[in-house]
This record gives structure tokens, C-alpha cells and sequence, in this order.
């Protein structure tokens, strides 16, 4: 298998946890009250872990390699800044479209990386690969519950759209391989862009929304998100 192909590969598989997201969504309940508060503030603790792994052990890590101080803060900053606009605008707007645009801010960023990653430095881009799948699971998971509960589109609708994005990570995954790699500033603008991006969602949108009055598991899948993204960091060390 060549570099490319493992790129688009790993792509695949890392964007297929956004539907299996969505389909663990369709269960509506597995015990009363259960799925609603405390599974669900878990699943959103556990990909906010996993998003925050991702930065920082691969995406700021290997973003300051190719970019000076100042470039750094202003590509960290501008992906702060970027997603607070488009949050904003997904606010103020609404509607089944913004969902799905949403998920794409991180995912498509990502898979430029792990794509240009995996032509010179196989390991980092597999452990983002494996990050870039944890993190979309939960994703989809809440995606499809905000989805549904608007009422805007059905179910198949939903999981149709959610595997069409699926799609677009072999292409951003080729289009990163293909580019990126002999453009370091770039690639390292990338990173860094996608790194403010996520901090920001992290806070914004996932924080908020995990705490549950008396319970502790949320939390707690927070800390096992984050674990995982450090084991696979410890053993491609």
C-alpha cells in the first residue's frame, strides 16, 4: 500500500465513526433517562478529551515545527476567531445544514494534515488518524440528536448526509498529501488554524454542555478520552 492510499484509507475509516455516531444516536433509550442526561454528556466529555489530545500532542506539537512564533499565533488565533464567526452564524441561522457544517470545521482541516503528515512522518499521522476517529464519534452522536430533535430531516436523511461526509475526507486526506507536504508554512498554518478552531469549540460548545449535577461520569470521560489519545501517543513514541 502506498503513502497515498494508506492517507485515503485511514481517512475513511477516521470519518466512518461519524455515521456509527449517529446510528448509537438512534437508540433513543437503553434504560430510562439514561441515554438523555448522563450517556450523552459522556459521549460529549469523551470527544472533547479526544479533541483536546489531538492538539495537543500532534496539532500544536508539530504545527510550531514549520512556522516562527508570531505566524503561530496568528494562525492559532485566526482559527479561534474563524469558528466564533461561524458560530455565530450557525446561531443565528440554525437549520439542518449548519449541523453538518459544523462537524465539517474540524474534520476537513484535519484530514489535509494527517494526509500531509503521513507522506513524511507515518507515525504522527497515524495517531492523528486515530484521534481525527475518536473525535468524530461523539460528534456525529450529537450531531444526529440536534438534527432530529429540530425535526428539519429524518433519520435516513441524516445518516445519508453523515455518510456523505465521509467522502470528503479521502479528498482533503489526498488534497493535504498532495500539497502540503512540500509547503511546510502551510501545512504548519493548517495545524495551527485547526488547533484554535477546536480550542475554541472545546469551550464553547462541548464544556458547557458536560456537566450533570451528582454525577461523575462525564467528567470522567473527559479524562478517558485523553488517555487514549496519550496511550497512542506513548507507544508510536
Amino acid at each position: 500500500m502506498t503513502s497515498l492510499q494508506a492517507a485515503a484509507l485511514y481517512a475513511t475509516i477516521a470519518g466512518a465513526t461519524i455515521p456509527l455516531g449517529g446510528l448509537t444516536a438512534c437508540i433513543e433509550r437503553m434504560q430510562p433517562g439514561w441515554m438523555e442526561e448522563e450517556f450523552r454528556h459522556t459521549v460529549m466529555a469523551f470527544g472533547g478529551g479526544a479533541l483536546f489530545s489531538a492538539i495537543a500532542l500532534v496539532l500544536v506539537p508539530e504545527g510550531i515545527r514549520y512556522l516562527s512564533v508570531p505566524w503561530v499565533m496568528v494562525a492559532f488565533g485566526a482559527g479561534g476567531v474563524f469558528f466564533f464567526l461561524v458560530d455565530r452564524l450557525i446561531e443565528k441561522r440554525g437549520g439542518a445544514a449548519s449541523m453538518l457544517l459544523a462537524m465539517l470545521l474540524d474534520f476537513l482541516p484535519e484530514s489535509m494534515a494527517m494526509g500531509a503528515m503521513l507522506a513524511t512522518e507515518k507515525a504522527a499521522g497515524l495517531l492523528l488518524a486515530v484521534l481525527i476517529a475518536l473525535q468524530n464519534y461523539p460528534e456525529g452522536f450529537n450531531a444526529y440528536r440536534e438534527l432530529r430533535a429540530d425535526g428539519e430531516i429524518s433519520t435516513r436523511r441524516a445518516l445519508l448526509a453523515f455518510c456523505g461526509l465521509v467522502l470528503l475526507g479521502p479528498l482533503a486526506a489526498w488534497f493535504g498529501f498532495t500539497f502540503l507536504q512540500d509547503a511546510p508554512a502551510t501545512l504548519g498554518a493548517v495545524m495551527m488554524f485547526a488547533a484554535g478552531g477546536i480550542l475554541y469549540l472545546i469551550f464553547e460548545d462541548i464544556a458547557p454542555q458536560v456537566r450533570l449535577e451528582h454525577h461523575w461520569a462525564p467528567p470522567l470521560g473527559a479524562v478517558g478520552g485523553f488517555m487514549l489519545g496519550l496511550l497512542g501517543y506513548a507507544i508510536l513514541e
